[in-house]
Parts: structure tokens; C-alpha cells; sequence
């Protein structure tokens, strides 16, 4: 018997650019919310009123504390290698006078990627978190809205993040943003 028998099929990974291309085609319902995780299209699941609410909230938090150090960008497209462009809930990224019109933000640019997670806190940690630091995101937070709590990922070395811890949500510093802390302490109350 083959060998090519016992092994799985191997699957076909698109890229960015494939996945634009199918865009452009028509190929997805104009409000559909999807993303490109390793070469495949992942439905992302709709947005409730707190996760929502959350957003909005830390969106301000993070401007008011970056202010004019970085751009504070929401549910947008970041580009990690050619078959990833994940849209995080929030994307702090360093500053460019074109807003990134030419090119989504790279790892490179990246300060610090926030997920909001309630149903999708175990994809956020076993998925989107070791993506991330494949690529060297410097540094993740997943505000898991069921816990009330913040899990920081910081410091990514051979594809894993070597400093990772959870706490009540309390101030945070950005590690790329030196003397730049949030106070998340007020997301508590509310979520």
C-alpha cells in the first residue's frame, strides 16, 4: 500500500493577494466579516453590543494616552506575511503622514494589537496569539470580557511570546511607548 495513502490531503493556502483578488470578483457580501489566517478565509462571528461598546471605549482610552506618539486604528487590516491579514479590534501602530493609504500596517509597525475576546477567547489564544508572534508583534492584549481580565503577551522570541501574564484589568504600560500607560480599570465597570 502507498504511503501517500495514510498521509491527509494537504490544503490549499491562498495568499493576500488571492484573497483580494476574490474580493474585488464579488466573491464576498459587502458587509461580510471575514479574515485571512494562514492562507484560509475565516468567518468571523458577529459583533455584540459589548464587544462593541468595548472597542469604542478602549479606542478612546488608547488615543488619549498615545496622543500624537502613534495612530490608533479599529477594525482594520494588519499584513503578516503573504497568506495573513487578520483585522484585530484594535491595532496601535507607529505614525505615518499617508495613514497607511499605500499599504496596510506590517509587524513592524505594529506597537501593540488588542482582541476583545467572549466567545472568541479560545481562537484569540490558540490561533491568532501564536500567529502573531510568528510574525513578532511586539505585544497582544485579549480583554476576555467574560473574566473581566487582561492577558498580555509581550516579548516574542522563536515564534512564542516569552513574557505572558493575566491580571485584573488595571494600568497597562506599551512596552514600544515608553512612559505611555492605560488605566483599564474603568473597562471594568463597565463590561
Amino acid at each position: 500500500m502507498s504511503t501517500a495513502m495514510h498521509e491527509w490531503p494537504r490544503r490549499h493556502r491562498i495568499t493576500v493577494d488571492h484573497y483580494y483578488r476574490m474580493a474585488e470578483a464579488g466573491l464576498f457580501e459587502p458587509d461580510e466579516r471575514v479574515e485571512l489566517i494562514d492562507g484560509e478565509i475565516i468567518d468571523m462571528p458577529p459583533m455584540g453590543t459589548r464587544h462593541a461598546s468595548t472597542i469604542d471605549r478602549l479606542v478612546d482610552l488608547l488615543k488619549e494616552a498615545v496622543r500624537d506618539r502613534a495612530m490608533v486604528r479599529s477594525q482594520l487590516p494588519v499584513r503578516l506575511g503573504d497568506e495573513s491579514e487578520p483585522q484585530p479590534d484594535i491595532a496601535v501602530v507607529r505614525s505615518r503622514d499617508d495613514y497607511y493609504a499605500t499599504q496596510h500596517p506590517t509587524a513592524a509597525d505594529i506597537l501593540l494589537l488588542v482582541e476583545i475576546s467572549a466567545a472568541t477567547l479560545r481562537y484569540d489564544r490558540e490561533i491568532k496569539v501564536p500567529l502573531y508572534a510568528r510574525h513578532g508583534v511586539r505585544e497582544v492584549w485579549i480583554i476576555d470580557l467574560d473574566s473581566r481580565q487582561v492577558h498580555s503577551h509581550r516579548a516574542p522570541a522563536d515564534g512564542r511570546y516569552t513574557i505572558v501574564a493575566s491580571s485584573d484589568l488595571v494600568a497597562f504600560g506599551i512596552d514600544a511607548l515608553a512612559g505611555v500607560s492605560v488605566d483599564l480599570a474603568d473597562l471594568r465597570a463597565r463590561i
